[in-house]
């Protein structure tokens, strides 16, 4: 059954007479579309993740773009400024949101703001001449130009992203890895792979096998968590190390109750990080810690991430964790971000040894761990349960294989221009190769850690 909806936006005339204003002009336009119901456009329904983040499909979305609006994209990434391999951008870079439909399953979403997404993984794609970029989506964006889409969702969610599994020839490593986390008790992003086809010239055009990723500050603490009330921060730049004499409130990125100018419960883990009770109390010190930060939790993700090698957050770049102040616990949670990077030795200085010996004084978070015998023992302790209990060889294998078998047809089809694989599906099978390698080799390296 069709129905007709109709968006309005308004055309304010500008005409005054005697200091007076002409009544607004009203221009409606009909669109004919499915009937819209409450569980797949509507704000008052749970997220419904069967359907959104399916384990055992890849499922299709396809994306209609104005030709204009693609090339005030295209202008806009042309004006990005230019970072080093691996950091943020030295100036900030908001990238333009237009408005697209899209579609899904046979239904369509309405002026649905869509931007691209990333810091030197957009800058490098973009230079690349590649259009494979990230977006990311937000299904009201743009609800005060057309009120009629006011509060849309799609199944319940307001915002997605949808990730380029940019530099992974694997195409798994953001998928795996956020499911290895939330296995293993760390609260991460719901995944699932999607293909992406976009019309942006009349013709619809496969994108390529992407990685659709929850948004943090959506739904992962309005569903992971009793409260979604407290404060949720995105630390970047060099407060985000938490070295000492780092601290500023501008390198905290409030996500949720920004008109609050109020950044006293960061400030206070950060001073309880730098107590000196730290070298002449050392119990004193861990208390005073563990009453802002959930240790164990830190801990368990800690252990998790430098086992899998992710090198692209904490302890070697100052970006890709958020920092959720639990109303519950009263105490910070640790949530991780952006994991393509992860499931490798690493690059440039590599990744954080499994012992933490080569992480200095400005990553305190891991060296302050690592000098404290309590602390590193819980998270020697948590590396072997990780291993023996989520990331065994023989459990990997069999997930590398569901999920490469899964996705395997999708990034065969990805075309030059729109992938990161020079050689097709040669580059993705040695990927796999090397995937089910690292995880014995990092099995290993737990196992026998002292």
């Amino acid at each position: 059954m069709k129905s007709c909806v109709k968006l309005f936006f308004f055309s304010l005339l500008t005409l005054f007479s005697s200091c007076e204003r002409s009544l607004e002009e009203i221009t409606v336009i009909d669109i004919e579309t499915p009937e819209w119901a409450e569980e797949t456009h509507g704000n008052s329904v749970d997220p419904n993740y069967s359907i959104v983040f399916s384990q055992s499909e890849v499922k299709r979305i396809d994306i209609t773009i104005d030709p204009d609006d693609w090339n005030d994209i295209l202008a806009d990434l042309a004006s990005m400024p230019h970072g080093g391999p691996g950091q943020p951008m030295g100036t900030t870079f908001d990238p333009i949101w237009v408005p697209c439909d899209f579609f899904f399953d046979g239904k369509q979403w309405y002026k649905v703001g869509i931007r691209v997404k990333g810091n030197s993984s957009l800058q490098s794609t973009y230079m690349s001449g590649i259009r494979k970029f990230s977006f990311k989506l937000d299904f009201d964006e743009f609800e005060d130009t057309y009120p009629a889409i006011k509060n849309q969702r799609f199944y319940g969610f307001k915002q997605l992203n949808l990730n380029n599994n940019f530099d992974d020839k694997s195409e798994l490593r953001e998928k795996v890895t956020a499911d290895l986390f939330r296995e293993f008790g760390v609260p991460s992003a719901h995944t699932s792979f999607y293909e992406l086809y976009i019309n942006f010239n009349g013709e619809s055009q496969y994108f390529g096998l992407y990685t659709l990723v929850e948004e943090v500050d959506n739904t992962v603490i309005k569903t992971q968590f009793i409260s979604n009330d407290g404060n949720l921060y995105k630390p970047e730049n060099r407060g985000a190390t938490f070295a000492y004499g780092s601290f500023n409130t501008t390198d905290f990125y409030k996500k949720t109750n920004e008109d609050f100018s109020d950044w006293s419960d960061v400030e206070n883990l950060y001073t309880a990080i730098h107590n000196p009770d730290r070298t002449t109390n050392p119990e004193e010190w861990r208390s005073q810690l563990e009453s802002i930060l959930d240790m164990e939790q830190y801990l368990k993700w800690l252990a998790a991430n430098t086992v899998i090698q992710n090198w692209d957050t904490y302890g070697r770049m100052t970006h890709n964790y958020y920092l959720y102040n639990d109303p519950l616990s009263q105490k910070f949670v640790w949530i991780p971000w952006d994991n393509n990077e992860a499931l490798q030795e690493g690059k440039m200085q590599g990744a954080i040894s499994i012992d933490l010996s080569d992480v200095d004084n400005n990553w305190p978070l891991i060296s302050y761990i690592a000098s404290d015998e309590v602390y590193y023992n819980v998270y020697k302790q948590f590396t072997k349960e990780f291993v023996q209990n989520v990331f065994d060889p023989a459990t990997m294998e069999s997930k590398y294989n569901q999920y490469s078998s899964l996705i395997r047809e999708s990034v065969g089809k990805e075309e030059l221009g729109y992938t990161f694989l020079q050689n097709g599906l040669t580059d993705f099978d040695d990927a796999l190769v090397q995937l089910k390698q690292h995880v014995n080799d990092r099995y290993n390296a737990a196992i026998n850690l002292e």
